[in-house]
């Protein structure tokens, strides 16, 4: 069992008697929907062809011929795609008509139901933004409320995220099982939950599903048949021709109408015990519902007419409902409800041995490649943007570059679903998301390379040519973007093919470089550039073929293999340090292992050291619980996963490499597991800090055997006490103290990292920043475990029907970069650390015409030909999104909703979306944590003059001073952080961004 009752209550707010219900019978709100999994077990086109077009189709069919009926929509991208290529003019008219009158109602509005756990709050914000887009734009409709009923687990970054873009009441289900059952008991499902510490007013109403979750009870006790589905199961690949689906419901009819009847009442009763008020909320709909919703109609109509004439005698009424519905009558009782502060849900067990942990690491290559398609697409949009103003002078044309940026935000968007991101899905399904990613991140790039050369074309003679996947002997150009808002010094890393090489900038000057033997290929070299780069601009480098006596020639670093030693070879004290200006690694040359490191800042050496273990995991259903995709049920702690490690160093004048080898036996020819730790040669302070205070590491994982779970484990000296900080989806830290569960203890110890976690003791913290989503833990003292792959195989019927057995004997390249020094140096790397990350520079390569010596006549235009003035803002501001989203729509709500259904939409190309964050809570730094004050005018001047500035809700369908959400009322209690920004006239050019504040404009510039 999981913790005692007593526990689980005081984790919940301080709770209060129940409210007195009023008088009279329950009201019950019946909400049609259908559940419908962008991916999961089928594809997007697999499933719109056997039963999600159908749904909108009979759906709209059967509201325009009942007034009372209504039904919730969800997720956009099905919609979208039925709206576009098959819904017919008739009943496009009937959705308009349906939305007007309310019983046709769009909840949570993204092209997705996203994760939680896994994915990046900029990619919610993103599909967010692509949904509520084409809402707006289509039917003047914003949503106001959220749906949120499969993901699993939930986030406190989602409260304040569907708060800002003007949601009034949020909905979740799956949280832990005991849990769930303990709030239940206590009626604590309802509360008002502030997600975010620093921030007072972003706080929404929060309903979590009872233990009946989004789908209608199925069990009736007068049939064998399952109850409330009479349209039955949906089947594949095409609808059956006589309509006859598989488990359809038994009809309603006057001999059972009042059996049905009493199930349905009984099911009520026992649901409104769990809840404070009579108003029930009774969804009504499952996965892949409502694809026949004139059968469903046809026998829900006279049940609920029937309970209705019988309302005195049975002590309920029902009507169909949307979630607008609900939600308006129970804040109409003006209840004063619990507040709930910034902890999230997770991790999620449905029961003791079911801990939904495993889906933190499970396909982490399309985890990886997610978040770079997500960080490509970033860079793209800014550097569209900052063609597109002052004034576009080349020859590229915007509808088509535009057409290249929103096949990338689709696909991220897509991604983003809770069965996707998550490697929840079948194989099939996970090519297709691969596909469309690969597809959008191809479109990107092209549209990239056009923008450089549109504003580099080179005039007759210069040897400048389109970019190429690879280059031959007569070197390379190599166009370097840096996508954020600052200055950034860092090492670039390009793979070449011949071993010695000069580099010259865009003025024709030698540029540092290091050239070494490549990790990626046996016979190709990786040459490593130092470069520094201001905020949104660019760098131009040629690399060109060197003879070895050539002055200006990138230096070839220094190999020094230290051999393989054994693991459990007793150690003699043989250290070998390896340094720069900020950490001394110090080797363990009879180990093979890291013994410790000393940080240059606090002056303080900490052990320190870094193995791969495995989790041997259950595949026999008969003998106990297995790891699927989404689960991990480990049935001893982990083991070694090698019995020997090979130690090489990598000495060179930008950086020195640690290379560690990891063998599955003694005598094994290939390597089942590497580290490549880089620390950089630069100075401690200045602009190279963040570089310095950091070391790079690069893992190889897999292929694993099967049924194994990798993971690798920092040890240190580190007094933690077992407890970690992990983040919630790059936002915000959440501490993870170690939970003394009686059961599954390991498994439900894991949490999902993001983009951050550390631990620390009160002198010191090591922090471990993430280039993709893995699960993280602190099994000991001390120690950091991150999970980075796993592959396996069960004989669970379900896994094998959907085939979801995760059986990925991919490779996985993750990389992670580890921090450590006193709190203060650390607090304030980590964000903007975390960022340089996420969103490194995009190099564009090149092949050169011709070979020879660098002069001042081979570069493509003199800096002064085509740089534009950086944008750069100050160290706690990032610039979130920089990007033209196209829309038609006029920001005037009223002129918009005048315009609808009247001629062609044309995309608006002047009208500039703008983010800003603050990325630091209050209190993490003594200076940083301080609002963030710019003036916008000044920022954006390489833009060209700006005319306007409107502040809009997050997903930009909103006028901020248009934007009124619902008070509810709340428990007094100490509030801690910074209210909103009020909104601002749209005349001031000075912008105040407080401590984890997300802000979003329309700038609108002055034509050139």
């Amino acid at each position: 069992m999981g913790p005692p009752l007593l526990l689980l209550l005081l984790l919940l707010p301080p709770l209060r008697p129940p409210a007195t219900r009023a008088a009279g019978p329950l009201r019950v709100f019946v909400v049609p929907h259908s559940h419908m999994d962008v991916g999961w077990v089928y594809t997007v086109e697999e499933s719109l062809r056997a039963y999600a077009a159908n749904v909108y189709s009979t759906v709209v069919e059967e509201l325009a011929r009942g007034q009372q009926r209504k039904f919730i929509a969800v997720e956009q991208e099905f919609f979208r795609l039925w709206w576009d290529s098959i819904a017919s003019d008739r009943q496009k008219r009937q959705v308009h008509q349906l939305l007007q009158e309310g019983r046709l109602e769009f909840v949570l509005g993204g092209q997705v139901m996203h994760d939680e756990a896994v994915t990046h709050f900029d990619d919610q914000i993103l599909q967010l933004t692509e949904g509520h887009g084409f809402l707006y734009e289509t039917f003047g409709i914003r949503p106001r409320f959220s749906w949120h009923v499969d993901p699993f687990g939930a986030s406190a970054t989602t409260p304040t995220l569907f708060a800002l873009a003007g949601f009034n009441a949020h909905l979740v289900s799956r949280i832990d099982y005991d849990l769930k059952a303990a709030m239940q008991e206590a009626q604590a499902l309802q509360f008002v939950w502030r997600g975010s510490r620093s921030l007072l007013e972003q706080e929404i109403f929060t309903h979590v599903m009872d233990q009946y979750s989004y789908c209608t009870p199925s069990h009736i006790p007068f049939s064998n048949r399952s109850g409330f589905y009479w349209n039955g199961v949906a089947v594949f690949p095409e609808p059956p021709r006589d309509g006859v689906y598989p488990n359809m419901s038994e009809p309603v009819t006057p001999a059972n109408v009042q059996l049905y009847a009493e199930t349905l009442v009984a099911n009520v009763k026992q649901r409104a015990a769990w809840f404070r008020t009579p108003h029930v909320l009774w969804p009504w709909g499952c996965d892949k519902q409502f694809f026949n919703a004139s059968v469903q109609f046809a026998n829900m109509d006279p049940l609920l007419g029937h309970i209705n004439s019988r309302a005195a005698e049975l002590g309920v009424t029902v009507q169909y409902a949307t979630l607008a519905d609900y939600f308006r009558a129970l804040h109409a009782l003006n209840v004063t409800w619990r507040v709930r502060d910034h902890h999230d849900f997770l991790p999620y067990s449905s029961e003791a041995f079911q801990a939904w942990t495993g889906f933190y690491t499970s396909r982490s290559g399309l985890k990886g490649l997610a978040r770079r398609a997500s960080a490509l697409l970033h860079a793209g949009e800014s550097m569209f943007t900052r063609y597109m103003w002052p004034a576009p002078t080349g020859t590229l044309d915007p509808a088509w570059a535009l057409q290249q940026l929103r096949q990338l935000r689709w696909a991220v968007s897509e991604v983003q679903h809770h069965d996707a991101i998550t490697g929840t899905e079948s194989p099939k399904v996970r090519d297709m998301y691969v596909e469309h990613l690969a597809a959008g991140m191809l479109s990107v790039r092209k549209l990239m390379a056009s923008i450089v050369l549109d504003r580099l074309r080179p005039t007759a003679g210069e040897p400048w040519a389109a970019p190429v996947a690879g280059a031959g002997p007569a070197g390379l150009t190599a166009t370097v973007y840096n996508p954020l808002a600052w200055t950034v010094t860092t090492i670039v890393s390009l793979t070449i093919g011949f071993p010695r090489v000069s580099v010259t900038d865009e003025s024709g000057r030698p540029v540092p470089a290091q050239v070494q033997s490549s990790i990626k290929a046996p016979d190709a070299y990786d040459l490593l550039l130092l470069t520094t780069i201001p905020g949104l601009g660019y760098r131009h480098y040629s690399i060109r073929p060197a003879t070895e006596a050539q002055e200006g020639a990138a230096e070839q670093a220094a190999v020094r293999w230290l051999g393989r030693r054994l693991r459990g070879r007793g150690g003699r004290g043989r250290l070998l340090p390896v340094g720069n200006d900020c950490y001394t690694v110090l080797l363990d040359l009879d180990t093979g292992l890291m013994n410790s490191v000393r940080e240059s800042h606090g002056n303080r050496t900490v052990r320190l050291a870094q193995e791969f273990l495995e989790y041997h995991v259950n595949g026999d259903v008969r003998k106990g619980p297995v790891s699927d995709n989404y689960m991990f049920a480990p049935s001893a702690a982990a083991v070694p996963a090698w019995e020997a490690v090979e130690l090489a160093v990598v000495a060179g004048n930008l950086s020195t490499e640690i290379r560690q080898y990891f063998y599955r036996n003694a005598t094994a020819r290939e390597h089942a597991f590497a580290i490549h730790s880089r620390l950089a040669h630069v100075p401690a302070g200045g602009a190279g800090e963040l570089l310095c205070r950091r070391v790079e590491q690069e893992y190889r994982v897999g292929p694993l055997e099967l049924n194994r779970e990798a993971v690798l484990r920092t040890s240190t000296d580190l007094s933690s006490r077992r407890v970690l900080y992990a983040d919630n989806n790059g936002y915000q830290m959440q501490r993870r103290p170690h939970r003394a569960h009686v059961r599954n203890a390991i498994a439900r110890n894991y949490y999902p990292m993001v983009q951050s976690a550390f631990i620390q003791d009160s002198g010191s913290r090591l922090v471990l920043l993430s280039e993709r989503a893995h699960g993280v833990a602190s099994p000991g003292n001390g120690q950091v475990e991150v999970m980075l792959h796993r592959r396996l195989w069960n004989n669970l019927d379900w896994d094998l029907g959907y085939n979801l057995t995760l059986n990925d004997t991919s490779v996985v390249h993750p990389v992670l970069w580890l921090l450590l020094g006193p709190w203060a140096v650390t607090a304030r790397l980590r964000e903007r650390s975390g960022l340089e990350l996420q969103h490194r520079p995009v190099v564009l390569l090149g092949e050169l015409a011709g070979v020879g010596a660098p002069s001042q006549g081979t570069a493509p235009k003199t800096p002064g030909a085509w740089q534009q003035e950086a944008v750069m803002l100050p160290p706690n501001l990032h610039l979130q999104t920089l990007s033209i989203p196209g829309w038609s729509y006029s920001s005037n709500h009223s002129a918009h909703l005048r315009s609808l259904g009247k001629g062609e939409p044309r995309a608006d190309l002047r009208r500039v979306l703008l983010r800003l964050y603050h990325p630091y809570e209050v209190g993490e730094d003594p200076v940083l944590s301080q609002p963030a004050t710019v003036n916008l005018e000044a920022v954006l001047r390489g833009l060209g003059p700006v005319e306007a500035v409107e502040e809009r809700s997050l997903t930009g369908t909103w006028d901020t001073h248009a934007l009124s959400r619902w008070s509810w009322n709340t428990e007094p209690g100490r509030r801690q952080g910074h209210p909103a920004s009020p909104p601002r006239p749209p005349a001031g050019p000075l912008i105040t961004v407080h401590p984890k504040e997300i802000r979003t404009f329309f700038v609108h510039f002055r034509q050139q």
